[in-house]
């Protein structure tokens, strides 16, 4: 019979920081780990780690709760654990301190190192307040689009109904001039205001008019960064930890990230940028902030090259431009760092940008991704799925052709997380790609005027017949600005036109 438990030395070193303080003893921090594992539980998360830190008694850890713990765990993990099972350095209760004490050190990091400021969202923890990610409860989120043409009758997408809808994922398609920004800026500041501003949203302006709209972004309670005016505060090397295997897998895929928008980056320049990033995950091994910068990439790309005597080449221009532009965040800069993106609204301005857009957009998806990947599944209750965070991307046209698996995976896995993705276009033909079956899953399709239209994209978007679609073809041509066809809202229709509501008409 097991008495203790081993810490890693990572927790062992945490635990001691925060004791320090806060002036809470380790075991009480170590007991109070195992309450957050147990409110944000994943098991994918619970991995075991080294067993180099510091010991923690079982009286120490429970003193005279130890049945209450070992039946929450029973119940959590629908498993009757035997004693070693339950206590040792193979067991559950470990398993669970390691994974409570990343938590709270990622709360930490979150709050600046500032310990009154963990403690006070530890005790919202207790009070079940102010967690977006566990929400205790779910509204429901029935925007209103517009008005059907012929019944006058209000038309409202249920965007959270896991009865009616397979995923809250949505294309808004137009040519230039129609209105189907304006209705996605009403969508969008809608679902802000019936979730209580609970659900977030990532939106990638490749115009900038959103981003200069005051109304939007005071509606919505948005932050704007506008690129490369300012720096987007966020570290696309973030991992949610960082083993070996992470910080190759991670490289890999940077690297892969480069080649798949760049056609110029080849094999010899993957390798080197991923031999590149993992040397700057190694150089930043013992300090606080585990991952590293572009600068910090480039800085080791360009002392490679040098050793090599090889000429700069698409690699180091690609980093240059990350480097002189400083679109992203790094360890000189004093800007608070955001953390969790899926916790923010905000929009990312890229129309001013020269360089870059779609690689800024590829790896904001990723770190998105990355995130979604480490988070329990969203609440859902009386049919409704809570929605943590929309990426929203404009102009879709000119990124749809890339081959992005993190934003594939994100719209295949992204259900369960309350993860979604809001797409706007020129055309349904954008969707209709032959490395990823975009229009099977986008469960909500607003199609406004366009040319060029083919049968089968409409057919595929709207779930209509042949003939129907090849019908709409002439009709979606001839559509006026804000005249919307969708899927068909009673079960007996093929589709549905309607008039679409505009944001400036209700903000």
């Amino acid at each position: 019979m097991a008495d203790r438990i081993i810490t890693s030395e990572m927790t062992e070193k945490t635990l001691r920081k925060i004791s320090n303080e806060t002036g809470i003893e380790i075991s009480s921090l170590a007991r109070l780990s195992i309450a957050l594992s147990i409110r944000f539980y994943n098991y994918q998360e619970l991995q075991l780690n080294d067993t180099k830190g510091r010991e923690i008694r079982r009286q120490s850890l429970f003193g005279r709760e130890e049945q209450l713990y070992k039946i929450i765990l029973n119940v959590l993990h629908k498993k009757d654990f035997s004693d070693d099972e339950f206590v040792s350095n193979d067991s559950v209760v470990k398993k669970h301190v390691e994974h409570g004490v990343q938590l709270m050190a990622q709360m930490y990091e979150e709050v600046n190192y500032d310990a009154s400021e963990l403690l006070a969202r530890l005790g919202s923890l207790v009070e079940d307040k102010g967690v977006s990610y566990a929400p205790s409860d779910v509204p429901k989120i029935n925007v209103h689009v517009g008005t059907d043409q012929l019944t006058k009758d209000k038309i409202f997408f249920e965007i959270n109904n896991t009865i009616r809808h397979a995923n809250s994922h949505l294309a808004i398609m137009g040519k230039p001039g129609v209105g189907k920004t304006q209705v996605l800026l009403k969508i969008l500041a809608d679902i802000r205001q019936l979730s209580n501003y609970q659900t977030n949203f990532i939106f990638f302006d490749y115009k900038g008019d959103v981003a200069s709209s005051g109304k939007f972004t005071s509606a919505t309670r948005a932050k704007v960064f506008k690129l490369p005016e300012q720096i987007l505060p966020i570290n696309p090397f973030m991992l949610p930890d960082y083993t070996e295997t992470q910080v190759k897998i991670s490289a890999k895929e940077k690297a892969e990230s480069f080649a798949s928008i760049n056609r110029q980056f080849g094999t010899v320049q993957k390798g080197n940028l991923t031999e590149a990033i993992k040397r700057a995950y190694d150089a930043r091994n013992g300090f606080e902030k585990r991952y590293p910068d572009f600068s910090e990439v480039a800085n080791i790309v360009q002392q490679m090259y040098e050793d090599n005597n090889k000429k700069p080449d698409s690699l180091v221009e690609i980093l240059k431009d990350f480097s002189e532009f400083g679109i992203f965040w790094d360890h000189s800069r004093s800007d608070k760092l955001i953390n969790r993106v899926s916790e923010e609204s905000f929009i990312v301005d890229l129309h001013q940008l020269p360089v870059l857009k779609e690689l800024v957009a590829y790896l904001v998806i990723e770190r998105l991704y990355k995130e979604m990947a480490s988070l329990p599944d969203s609440l859902t209750k009386d049919g409704n799925r809570f929605i943590r965070t929309i990426l929203v991307i404009d102009e879709a046209h000119n990124y749809l052709s890339q081959k992005n698996p993190f934003l594939q995976r994100i719209i295949r896995e992204g259900r369960s997380k309350g993860i979604v993705v809001f797409f706007a276009s020129q055309s349904p033909n954008d969707y209709m790609q032959d490395f990823f079956d975009f229009q099977e899953l986008l469960e909500f399709s607003m199609i406004f005027a366009c040319d060029g239209v083919s049968a089968s994209a409409v057919e595929r978007l709207l779930g209509c017949s042949r003939t129907t679609a090849k019908s709409l073809q002439q009709m979606v041509a001839k559509l006026k600005p804000f005249q919307v066809i969708t899927k068909g809202i009673s079960d007996t229709d093929d589709y549905t036109v309607f008039k679409g509501e505009a944001f400036y008409k209700n903000y």
